[in-house]
């Protein structure tokens, strides 16, 4: 397998199926060392990682955290709400800054899909996208692939339904992408007015479906979106509770997919919505396994670009 040699992680666009795998493998080992030699790691001590949120999140900017901290690195946390960006300094600017303090490696997160790119190509430090607008979100494609295959052992073959909004969905784009990399059959389902009209333009194995039914039937996984309504332009559905009736995930639902699915959802999830409760805490939800992985498989992450970031640097 070639080596890494990435020192950014933008999307998983530009990830080769190797590449993927070799983060997952990595991923493993992490997740399966002792806590206690965990929290002793310390490839990455003196490092400085600093995670630059200018949008909301809790699992991602604390998986990263915990990540950057059990690797032995320093970590700053970084929200819109207390940074300069208030007082009208442009995202170029604070990246700038960031790595005049010498930061190894900076996360971001930002509603401008593309900012990570943009912002890759004028600095030293190696990037990471935790979520660009509606574009990409590699990492958790990365763990959402990193618990099917702990669960399902073998990739290639298996149907993975993603249903809810996708048109502004960041996940479900990457997931596409790399599930469909790895062999997995991608079937998006959602309202008329979530879907992307070149939906299968994701790759070969994806396929759209209007009925949630015919979408989850024989599935070995159902992952479920939620109505992202911070990013919505206007009424886009009838009502939370009609779009729960037609597209939400429920016991009957489920039955229709292999006896042995297993539910997944990026979260925040919004419970009696886009999941019943009873699903999402049930037998076949692995939504808690999910935010568990993000820290293993960000390790791995961080460890990789950075080390490529001082090949990188080291020759240029």
């Amino acid at each position: 397998m070639p080596s890494w040699s990435h020192r950014h992680l933008l999307g998983i666009a530009e990830l080769t199926r190797e590449d993927i795998l070799r983060l997952l493998d990595e991923a493993e080992r992490w997740f399966d060392l002792p806590r206690d030699d965990v929290k002793n790691a310390r490839v990455l001590h003196g490092r400085t990682i600093v995670n630059v949120f200018f949008e909301s999140s809790t699992r991602t900017r604390t998986s990263f955290e915990v990540a950057g901290k059990r690797l032995g690195a320093d970590v700053v946390n970084i929200a819109l709400q207390t940074s300069s960006v208030t007082k009208g300094e442009t995202l170029l600017d604070t990246v700038r800054n960031l790595e005049a303090l010498r930061a190894d490696a900076i996360v971001l997160r930002h509603a401008a899909s593309g900012a990570p790119h943009f912002v890759s190509s004028h600095t030293r430090a190696s990037i990471v996208n935790a979520g660009d607008g509606a574009h990409e979100h590699p990492t958790q494609a990365l763990l959402d692939a990193f618990v099917i295959r702990r669960n399902k052992k073998d990739l290639a073959g298996r149907v993975v339904t993603i249903c809810g909004d996708v048109l502004h969905s960041r996940v479900a784009r990457s997931n596409a992408l790399l599930l469909g990399a790895l062999g997995v059959e991608v079937r998006l389902c959602g309202p008329r007015t979530l879907m992307p009209r070149e939906a299968q333009a994701l790759g070969p194995t994806v396929k759209a479906f209007e009925r949630f039914e015919a979408a989850v039937e024989g599935a070995d996984v159902v992952m479920m979106l939620r109505i992202q309504t911070e990013r919505l332009a206007g009424a886009m559905i009838a009502s939370t509770r009609e779009y729960a009736r037609t597209f939400g995930l429920s016991a009957r639902t489920l039955a229709l997919a292999k006896p042995d699915a297993i539910v997944m959802h990026p979260g925040p999830i919004n419970r009696g919505v886009e999941i019943d409760p009873r699903v999402a805490d049930g037998d076949h939800s692995v939504i808690l396994d999910q935010v568990e992985a993000g820290v293993a498989v960000r390790m791995a992450v961080l460890e990789r670009v950075i080390a490529a970031g001082d090949a990188w640097r080291a020759t240029a």
